[in-house]
This record gives structure tokens, C-alpha cells and sequence, in this order.
């Protein structure tokens, strides 16, 4: 198990993890880009802006300096949102021992690259660098009130999975290992973009049958693409598949089901961007998804209405009714 870790990131994932691992006595520092924002949590130990309502552990230490919050880490946290990703590394990679493993929990796919979390950190710090993720059904604020959860360390190295495993597996989240990182980080980051057209399907009221029809056959579309970029079927069944997918498109409390709903409600994306401090991961996600799906030639409907519906000004209606008079096909 790790004993020092130092997580780069403040936002709610980042914050929840730090309470975690604080409650099991490991010595845990917490890094954020701003400094003021770092220096409020610290002072209210309550991070308001990001998880607002839940006190942080007096044990958890903040730094805002960039070579001190790497010092004497045996592990260290990327919660930095993926398209944030290189730019913060690109800051850091100075400051870091590149022999220290990273544990990724961003979801998303870096506009332009198409490169996945995992793939970013390698491209800035290098290939040696070693990097594992933590994925799964996870809303932060109900592991917050440590309701019952699971997730999965997905890496290729068994015994860096087994350690980053035991050190955040708790009795009330349950931890498992995973080998398909491309499955795992893929999964993560098509799932929003599906959770994005649940909420419009909660926002224009259309009902259960058409958010089940849309969970079933956006995982199809996943798995697809997954399958094209060389994951294994089987990841997109499991609980970074297919668990992750469903609490994402029911949660109230999802950033991108609930950023969806706002749209099918009528709002714009920009004022529905606006409604939540936090990043709509979602939004920049549905453009590199659509690319990596045009290079791999792999059919998405549900991600092309989307993006139509987001970027290109389509009704909500208009990409609905297209999306049910597609031509007739097995399933």
C-alpha cells in the first residue's frame, strides 16, 4: 500500500479521494492551480466550490507550491480534467520524479491529439512515466457520505495494480483490478457523452423507454469504438462499461446528465454550461469522440446527434426524429 500521496487537482474527485485516503491514516497532500481557491479549503476544510457540504479531514495537507508537492510522494493523483491535462503537466513536469507512479481518474479524450489521460501524461512526461486509472460508477458526493461503491484500477502492470488496489479500497468502496486500460479509459469517456443525451431525453420528458433504448444502444456504439481502438469487449459489460454508463445517465446529481436536461429544457449550452462550476467533461469529449470515430471509420449515431444538437445549432426534436427513422437493421 502507498503511504504518501499527493493528489494534483482540487475539484470533487480529487477532494473525495483526499478524504479517503485521509480516513485510512495515509499521510495526503492536496495540489490546485489556484492558489486562493487551495487557501479556502484549507481555511474552511471544506472545499465549497467544488463539494460544498462535506468536511475535509484536518489530516489532509494543501500546497500550492510546485516542487514541494511532489516531495517524498510514493504516489501521486492526476484529478486535473482531461483537457486541462497538458497544460498543468507541461507546468509540473520539472518539479516530478518520474519513477513515481500516476493513478489518472480524468475521463475524457484531449481534443485535437484524440489522446486518452493516460496517453497525455505519457506524451508530456515521457514513456517511461508509470500510470494506472481509477475508474467506475463513482458521483463523488455519495462517496462523500461513503455509500456503498465499486471501481476498478486499470493498468498493465499487475503489481502497481495490486498496491494503488489496496490503497484505495475501503469497506465501503470496493476496488477491483482491470488490464484493459484503453477499454477502461475509452468507456469513461464515451459514457458522458451519452449522459449528455439521457438528460435530453429527462429534459423533453420522452420517457423510460427511450432513455433504456438509449442506454443499451449507446453502449453498443461504445463498444464499438472501443473494440476498433483495440480494447477487449468484455471491459464495456463491466463496471467501467456498462456501471459507470447507467450512474452516469440516472445520477441527479451527474454533471453531464444534468448539463443535458438543462439543454432539452431549452436552455443554450453556453447558459447550460454555466449552471455548474464544474467541468461538463461531456461537451469538449463529443468532439474527439466523433473524430476517433471517423478515423476508424465506426458508425455513432447517438454521439453525431449530439454534437449536432451542441455545436452545429440542431433542434432537439429535429436529432431525435432522426435518430428514430435511421434505416431498419438487426440489432
Amino acid at each position: 500500500m502507498f503511504n504518501n500521496i499527493s493528489i494534483i487537482g482540487d475539484g470533487a474527485m480529487g477532494t473525495v479521494l483526499a478524504m479517503l485516503l485521509c480516513g485510512k491514516g495515509i499521510s495526503t497532500r492536496m495540489w490546485g492551480y489556484d492558489g486562493e481557491q487551495l487557501k479556502e479549503t484549507e481555511i474552511k476544510r471544506e472545499n465549497i466550490k467544488f463539494l460544498p457540504g462535506y468536511k475535509v479531514p484536518e489530516a489532509l495537507a494543501f500546497e500550492s507550491d510546485d516542487r514541494r508537492i511532489f516531495q517524498n510522494a510514493d504516489l501521486i493523483v492526476s484529478a486535473v480534467p482531461c483537457q486541462f491535462m497538458r497544460g498543468i503537466w507541461t507546468r509540473l513536469k520539472g518539479h516530478l520524479d518520474t519513477g513515481v507512479p500516476i493513478v489518472s481518474i480524468a475521463k475524457g479524450i484531449e481534443n485535437g491529439t484524440l489522446l486518452r489521460p493516460t496517453r497525455i501524461l505519457a506524451d508530456v512526461l515521457g514513456d517511461d512515466i508509470k500510470c494506472a486509472v481509477l475508474s467506475g460508477p463513482t458521483i463523488a458526493n455519495e462517496l462523500a457520505r461513503k455509500l456503498p461503491a465499486t471501481a476498478c484500477i486499470a493498468c498493465d502492470e499487475q503489481a502497481l495494480a495490486a498496491e494503488a488496489q489496496y490503497t484505495f479500497n475501503t469497506d465501503w468502496l470496493r476496488v477491483y483490478t482491470n488490464n484493459d486500460v484503453v477499454g477502461v479509459e475509452l468507456a469513461a469517456a464515451c459514457k458522458n457523452v451519452i449522459a449528455i443525451a439521457a438528460g435530453i431525453i429527462d429534459g423533453i420528458q420522452a420517457g423510460d423507454n427511450a432513455k433504456a433504448a438509449l442506454l443499451c444502444r449507446g453502449l453498443a456504439e461504445i463498444t464499438r469504438l472501443g473494440v476498433a481502438c483495440g480494447a477487449k469487449p468484455g471491459t464495456f459489460a463491466g463496471l467501467t462499461g456498462l456501471g459507470d454508463l447507467v450512474t452516469t445517465c440516472i445520477s441527479p446529481s451527474g454533471r453531464n446528465r444534468s448539463f443535458g436536461e438543462r439543454i432539452g429544457k431549452g436552455q443554450t449550452v453556453k447558459n447550460a454550461e454555466r449552471a455548474t462550476e464544474s467541468v461538463i467533461e461531456g461537451v469538449a469529449t463529443c468532439k474527439s469522440v466523433q473524430a476517433l470515430a471517423s478515423r476508424f471509420n465506426i458508425e455513432m449515431p447517438i454521439t453525431h446527434a449530439v454534437c449536432e444538437v451542441l455545436f452545429e445549432n440542431k433542434a432537439v426534436g429535429v436529432a431525435m426524429a432522426n435518430l428514430m427513422t435511421r434505416r431498419l437493421k438487426a440489432e
